[in-house]
């Protein structure tokens, strides 16, 4: 490190520490890799009297400065709030559970009782949950009241170590006569689909302390929700539920509302965009009627709720005295519907809690009901076969294959479209287009990683092959296409990055990817982009592959 950025980071440093025991690096932009990097950070550490809570967020920690920093930590008994969300960026995903580690050794050899412990926004995976597994069984996490794990990329590998720490926490804690109390758990945007959801219920009914659990965007549907439902039921003390963008229909709606008769406490409920359909939102309508006397928020947006169903929640919050928002938006209610229920809250001097319909898709036909038990039914079929697939494949394995990052056998393989038909790989802008409608079709599962992979393959091949295809035009269209580069044409980015950044991942590890293109897909991949963050996991493979290329 030069010596003028030593003086830059000392002054800096001299304005880390904030009242109330707290010292911290949030956001410096800090790169410590070697011991001599994070040489005045531990000074800093060292010279805290009183240390109760360390940030660290927005800077990037390797391995051996993890190491040191630790070593700093062993005298810190008093430490209780890490907060270390986005502190390794840029680093490779091998690099991430050694510096976890030696973190949680040094606060263990301390005997720090922490009350929260924030690793959110650390695309660490399955293998970086290992990397505090430990800590979390340590007496060190006996007294943890908040975990936040928000957007680190886990999937059912890391949701299942997760949840056998937490309950191994609450095991070796109760033995001691102080149960782990835990109060908010948060880990949205971490693919924990069915089996790592259902895990972590198990998990959380034996605690039974939890009053927040914030879990939106995990690809969780009826079984995995129904799991949840029922472990709630046993944590009394809940009083927010965000499963925001998980997949309910009326089987987990129903399976939730009967929870939700139950508990006293709840004031939020956000189950936005959670496909909960009419039949759903009338059983929660009904658990609303009967109970939940402390509710401010309640959110059933973008949900396929017809309009009868949507008067039914208006007419269910009649009494609720302290509600202070109900989002019913980018239902199917029609004009006239959006009308009713403003007339319907109007009527109890409720219409100011109502939040906008202006994103209202609409009145649907009639048929749609119809249509819905026919999904309903297609669905449970699709179930039942994924069931049998599933047995199928454990028969034919001799051993249990490890799950990672979110990759499960309970997804028949699907078909993909064939880029190359009717493509002219010498047209960049038709490769462009025909390369994200492949991608955009991209999962976690084997088989359709696969057939993703191997349709990528023909096209690009084909494509990088062709003399007159210009390879950089394609890549500068993709990344206008991607939203990460800006053009004056009017061009729509797409919503979604995972799969066309997993596609990409994967193109550029093969031969017939042309180097030359790394650096500047690299240039852009780093830059600060919202829609990059919401997808920390992929992006964060791709720089990593990127860096070796």
């Amino acid at each position: 490190m030069a010596s003028e950025d030593i003086a830059k980071l000392a002054e800096t440093l001299a304005k880390t520490q904030v009242a109330g025991g707290q010292l911290s690096f949030k956001g410096k932009s800090l790169k410590l890799n070697t011991a001599e990097d994070a040489k005045d950070v531990i000074k800093e550490i060292e010279d805290f009297d009183g240390l109760e809570a360390l940030r660290l967020e927005g800077n990037t920690v390797g391995v051996e400065a993890a190491r040191v920093i630790a070593k700093a930590l062993e005298k810190k008994s008093e430490l209780k709030r890490c907060h270390w969300s986005d502190m390794f960026t840029g680093r490779l995903r091998s690099e991430i559970p050694p510096a976890l580690i030696s973190l949680g050794e040094g606060l263990i050899t301390a005997g720090a009782q922490l009350v929260e412990l924030d690793l959110s926004d650390n695309a660490f995976g399955p293998d970086g949950v290992r990397g505090f597994e430990a800590l979390l069984k340590s007496s060190t996490c006996f007294t943890l009241h908040e975990l936040k794990l928000n957007n680190c990329g886990m999937g059912i590998g890391g949701g299942k170590i997760l949840a056998a720490a937490l309950t191994e926490c609450h095991r070796k804690s109760s033995a001691q006569g102080k149960p782990l109390a835990l109060k908010v758990f948060v880990a949205g945007r971490n693919r924990l689909e069915n089996d790592g959801a259902t895990a972590l219920a198990e998990a959380f009914g034996i605690i039974g302390t939890l009053e927040e659990v914030h879990m939106p965007q995990n690809g969780i549907n009826h079984p995995g929700v129904t799991a949840l439902a029922q472990a709630f039921a046993i944590n009394p003390l809940l009083r927010v539920i965000n499963l925001n963008d998980n997949t309910f229909t009326e089987k987990g709606a129903v399976a939730m509302a009967k929870t939700l008769k139950s508990l006293r406490q709840v004031e939020v409920i956000n189950f936005g965009d959670c496909l909960v359909r009419s039949k759903g939102a009338v059983a929660i309508a009904d658990a609303v009627r009967g109970g939940l006397p402390k509710l401010k928020e309640l959110n059933l947006s973008f949900c396929e709720i017809k309009r009868d169903a949507a008067l039914a929640v208006a007419e269910a919050v009649a009494d609720k005295a302290e509600l202070e928002k109900l989002d019913l938006n980018g239902n199917t209610l029609g004009e006239e519907g959006c009308e009713q229920l403003q007339e319907v809250l109007d009527g109890f001097n409720m219409a100011k809690v109502l939040a906008s319909l202006s994103d209202d898709e609409g009145e649907d036909d009639e048929e749609e009901e119809e249509e819905e038990e026919e999904e309903g039914e297609e669905d449970e079929e699709e179930e039942e076969e994924d069931e049998e697939e599933e047995e199928e494949e454990e028969e034919e394995e001799e051993e249990p294959q490890q799950q990672e990052q979110g990759e499960e056998s309970t997804t028949p393989s699907r078909k993909i479209l064939d880029p190359n038909s009717g493509t002219d790989t010498s047209d960049p802008e038709k490769v462009v287009s025909a390369f994200l409608k492949v991608s955009s079709v991209f999962k976690d599962e084997a088989t359709v990683r696969t057939a993703v992979q191997d349709a990528v393959d023909a096209l690009m091949k084909k494509a990088f092959s062709s003399s007159s295809f210009n390879s950089n035009a394609f890549l500068t269209r993709l990344l206008i296409h991607m939203g990460l580069l800006k053009s004056e044409d009017k061009i729509k980015a797409i919503a979604n990055l995972y799969g066309p950044l997993m596609a990409l991942n994967h193109m550029v590890q093969q031969d017939y990817f042309p180097k030359a293109l790394a650096p500047l897909l690299l240039a852009f991949v780093t830059k600060p982009n919202g829609a990059l963050e919401s997808c920390s996991f992929a992006r964060h493979s791709l720089l990593q592959t990127l860096y070796k290329v």
